[in-house]
């Protein structure tokens, strides 16, 4: 009986599912060597980043693609990074998955283009690949990230058709910042960097998981109505039919001049949709008066004006009843609002988030919006939390089908 019991043992060892790596290295070469070496597994299949803009993007991309020729990479452009030291700035977060535990097929896809059809044959395409080497079946164990070209303004129906295109498969993502530069965004495929493109991966896994969205903002009841807006460029002129920014301006208490992405963060817009606020979130004031948003916002929508709540509370009560549900925790994958960041640094809480980070091994980045099923809401933390693969031996766990927390 002695003999065996090395075996037996040996057997029920946990393998590590997901590898993470950071670098502050800002030139392109020796970033992509630094993300190289620290992710120099064999069992690593799929490699996704998010980085600076203050990059060379030219240089970077191809440097990325030669460091990770065996495998395929997917990426974008952030407005901050979340590595296993918190947030940071001007560096690049990495996470390699692997090829025991996650099957993962990627496709990036032009936004002008984008149609029902279009939809379709990413989704059939994406699950074909899947289907190739499967670890679970597709349709309880499998979600899709998405990483979109933040400002865009075919954001919202690019996400509506996915959406339909991929039925009962639940998905989510991040807008691609660059720095809170507002000038350009990027996603990465390809072994280079594009805009006015979407990328969409589909990960197929034995390990539990359980994508969710969360955010601490309260409703103040305060209502405005969007009384002329341009949808397509996300701007409104007005609100209650005066100029918008005036408007806002004296709802929230300050001078016109004042306004400014901290007063953003503390003083969000809202619209209901069922018995959920989604939140809008200001981008800046134009000379006009009129208001750019990260979201689309429409005539006549009616928007509540917001208060943060308790940001950590909020946060750890979601993700720890997540890890109750799927058991002993392998990483979260966070779509963190950058909106969310500035109010942490505001409030002087940036320890505190490093240690939320690490209590869930979140990674990630910060985004100009986040997205949600055919949602595309602001000012969110919104992701997947995935568990330990199955040990040696044991069975998967099925995932519910749509489960969304």
């Amino acid at each position: 009986m002695a003999a065996l019991q090395p075996s037996v043992q040996q057997s029920s060892v946990q393998k590590q599912a997901i590898f993470s790596a950071a670098t502050y290295q800002l030139d392109a070469t020796k970033a992509a060597h630094e993300l190289a070496l620290q992710l120099d597994n064999e069992e690593i299949g799929f490699v996704l980043f998010f980085c600076s803009s203050a990059y060379d993007l030219e240089a970077l991309g191809k440097e990325m693609n030669h460091a990770f020729s065996h495998c395929e990479v997917m990426g974008c452009t952030s407005a901050g990074e979340i590595t296993e030291s918190g947030y940071a700035k001007s560096s690049i977060s990495a996470l390699g998955f692997s090829r025991r535990d996650f099957k993962v097929s990627g496709m990036r896809v032009p936004l002008e283009e984008f149609d029902l059809h279009a939809a379709q044959l990413c989704v059939s395409s994406l699950i074909e690949a899947c289907q190739h080497d499967q670890k679970a079946p597709i349709s309880s164990n499998t979600f899709v990230l998405t990483l979109i070209d933040g400002l865009s303004p075919n954001e919202e129906r690019f996400l509506v058709t996915l959406d339909t295109a991929l039925g009962r498969l639940p998905h989510f993502g991040g807008s691609a910042g660059d720095d809170i530069n507002l000038a350009n965004t990027h996603v990465y495929s390809e072994g280079a960097f594009h805009t006015e493109s979407a990328i969409v991966v589909m990960f197929n896994t034995h390990c539990p998981f359980e994508v969710f969205t969360t955010h601490h903002i309260e409703s103040l009841d305060s209502k405005l109505v969007v009384t002329e807006a341009d949808c397509t460029a996300r701007r409104v002129y007005e609100f209650n039919a005066e100029p918008a920014a005036e408007v806002y301006a004296r709802e929230v208490g300050i001078a016109l001049e004042d306004l400014r992405p901290e007063i953003y963060a503390l003083h969000p817009l809202a619209v209901l949709i069922g018995d959920q606020y989604y939140v809008r979130s200001i981008q800046k004031v134009n000379e006009d008066l009129s208001l750019d948003f990260y979201c689309a916002v429409d005539d006549g929508i009616v928007v509540t004006a917001m208060r943060p709540g308790d940001l950590f509370a909020d946060t750890q009560t979601k993700l720890s009843a997540i890890e109750a549900r799927i058991g002993e925790l392998e990483m979260t994958l966070g779509c963190d609002c950058f909106l969310r960041r500035l109010e942490i640094e505001q409030a002087q809480m940036r320890d505190k988030a490093k240690a939320m980070f690490a209590r869930f091994r979140l990674i990630g980045f910060n985004t100009y919006g986040e997205q949600l099923n055919g949602i595309h809401m602001n000012q969110t933390l919104t992701g997947v939390m995935i568990g330990k693969p199955p040990r040696s031996g044991e069975p998967y766990t099925e995932n519910a089908e749509r489960k969304v927390g």
